[in-house]
């Protein structure tokens, strides 16, 4: 991961922080776009990214019945029971910062930060506006990792553009958007993307959040 991505991961924290400065407190307590998570919990998952070990995720797999999905549901919303003022002075203080646990991926970090961006601001009618380029890069991300969002699979037989980027993958009927909606078609939140995408594809798409 070269300067500029560091760069844009530590941006869009800041512009988070900078959210979440702004949150009443029924605003923390709200369902965020992902299932079982409050915006508390996206926040605190947030903030955990940089400094979580590995230590960290193994101390709740058994739990999880090793299950990722619910070890991270976990750890979320463990780290978004803190107090609202301390998981922002935390995502400030390691926004920055270039690491996380070894059992994860330092190039998953950008897109991660950028969806959940929209997680938390989305459902509360807030605006947090990323540019295009990184949006961009998170979409070449996930097409290509598969698991666990296998949007290449899932979206087989479709072609998918960006309006505001330059990026296109597959063939056949198309779904053009910004990069933004196609970014959260391809991470799940079908329902909250399908209304800002167009084309012959978007009637194909599985109307599952």
């Amino acid at each position: 991961m070269n300067d500029d991505y560091w760069a844009a991961v530590t941006a869009v924290r800041l512009q988070i922080a900078d959210l979440l400065d702004t949150l009443g407190a029924e605003e923390w307590e709200a369902q965020s776009l992902c299932a079982e998570w409050r915006v508390r919990d996206v926040a605190g998952h947030v903030a955990l990214v940089p400094t979580i070990t590995t230590w960290q995720m193994l101390s709740v797999a058994p739990r999880a019945r090793f299950n990722m999905h619910r070890m991270n549901t976990l750890l979320a919303q463990r780290a978004g029971s803190a107090p609202t003022d301390s998981i922002v002075t935390k995502l400030r203080q390691h926004a920055a910062d270039q690491t996380t646990a070894r059992v994860l991926n330092v190039a998953d970090s950008l897109f991660d930060v950028v969806v959940h961006s929209q997680d938390i601001a989305r459902p509360l009618g807030r605006t947090l506006t990323v540019p295009a380029d990184h949006t961009r890069a998170g979409l070449e991300r996930v097409w290509t990792m598969g698991w666990p969002f296998n949007a290449k699979k899932k979206l087989a037989g479709l072609q998918l553009t960006a309006t505001d980027t330059d990026w296109t993958v597959g063939a056949g009927p198309e779904i053009t958007g910004s990069a933004m909606a196609l970014l959260l078609l391809l991470t799940g939140r079908t329902a909250t993307a399908t209304p800002k995408l167009n084309g012959a594809g978007v009637l194909q798409l599985s109307p599952v959040t």
